[in-house]
């Protein structure tokens, strides 16, 4: 990551220039990797993912810009696959196998269209801010760790989540350690993200606790209810998560990092979620994960 910084030529305010000109740069030096200010950003990014697996950078990109990347989300959401789909937390079937008010046996409606990376021009902010050095440095900062990597698959990499009137995702557990996101468009009422904090952990699926949520027990369910222009980091893996119904409209852009290179979802997972597969999924090792947890 150092010797790719020291490559890429310094950042300017300007909207356009290799995905950082959306940042609101005055409140988030992303560009200035050794100011003083975004230390402390990043120290309480820390103490968030630390607490609870969840960390919200609040209005991360500049207010000049809300509209038109909502616009964005808006006209590229016209190519989004929208599905509704039943299935357990852990993204399958049910499984006879289980008592019927196992986790591994409730199943939950989720309803939402996503974008995937193909079909996001090159030359989009979302593609741009992806892909720049200073961006991906940040968020690993943030993450504790020295590099993050973007996702080799052709679809997962940079996603938008498109959320209309009455959609909602079911509890869930995601694939991948965390996940980054970014609000474009905000629900007129509803869409709030529910989350457990770290409710299972390499090893150990905590059955009894993921089953106690799902029967109704909200001692340990947080709500985070984003604004337009906020950046998350989330520990979706580990954190069972939800987003309610939504009355009006709600889109994010997920942006797919992992902690080392070469992640190509599943075909089986890619191919549920989004209705295709490439190549590059067919090809892949669906084994990825060594942690001992369901996906």
């Amino acid at each position: 990551m150092r010797e790719e910084l020291r490559n890429q030529p310094a950042e300017h305010h300007m909207p356009g220039h290799n995905g950082l000109g959306i940042v609101d740069l005055n409140r988030y030096s992303v560009d200035k990797p050794r100011h003083p200010d975004l230390s402390s950003i990043i120290s309480g990014a820390r103490a968030g993912l630390q607490r609870d697996g969840c960390a919200r950078l609040s209005g991360f990109i500049h207010p000049s810009h809300h509209e038109a990347l909502a616009r964005e989300t808006r006209d590229l959401a016209k190519h989004a696959l929208f599905s509704t789909e039943q299935y357990t937390p852990y993204g399958q079937p049910p499984d006879e196998s289980f008592p019927a008010d196992h986790p591994r046996r409730r199943v939950h409606r989720t309803s939402s269209g996503n974008v995937t990376c193909d079909l996001i021009p090159a030359d989009s902010p979302f593609q741009q801010l992806y892909r720049n050095n200073y961006f991906k440095q940040f968020i690993a900062a943030c993450l504790e760790t020295e590099i993050i990597y973007e996702f080799a698959d052709p679809m997962r990499a940079l996603t938008i989540n498109a959320m209309p009137h009455g959609t909602y995702l079911g509890w869930h557990f995601d694939a991948n350690d965390f996940i980054v996101s970014l609000m474009t468009r905000r629900a007129d009422a509803g869409g709030t993200f529910n989350y457990c904090p770290a409710i299972r952990a390499p090893g150990n699926e905590n059955y009894e606790a993921v089953q106690s949520v799902l029967d109704g027990d909200r001692e340990h369910v947080k709500n985070l209810d984003l604004e337009v222009g906020d950046l998350q980091i989330f520990k979706g893996r580990y954190a069972m998560h939800q987003v309610t119904p939504v009355t009006g409209e709600r889109q994010t852009v997920l942006f797919g990092y992992a902690h080392e290179p070469g992640f190509i979802g599943s075909a089986a997972s890619t191919l549920r979620v989004y209705g295709r597969v490439m190549q590059a999924h067919i090809d892949a090792d669906d084994a990825r994960h060594t942690d001992g947890l369901e996906d």
